[in-house]
């Protein structure tokens, strides 16, 4: 399956309740083809900010941050 983590990643099926008016919104943003391939995407996008805003504390505060997930 896709996904830029594929081969490290174990895919599993889950039922969620989600906003469809967001996923819809997620969907044209990002481009997706599909829903599964909508939230893989905001997914990846969530972890690899956390990644980058880890990084960027880790220089020392040198810089400012905004805060975009609460």
């Amino acid at each position: 399956r896709g996904g830029w983590m594929a081969a490290a990643t174990a895919f599993r099926h889950k039922h969620v309740r989600i906003d469809q008016l967001k996923l819809d919104r997620a969907r044209r943003i990002l481009e997706a083809e599909t829903e599964t391939e909508t939230l893989d995407r905001a997914l990846a996008l969530v972890v690899s900010e956390a990644r980058i805003d880890a990084a960027l504390r880790g220089v020392g505060g040198k810089g400012k941050l905004k805060r975009v997930f609460a």
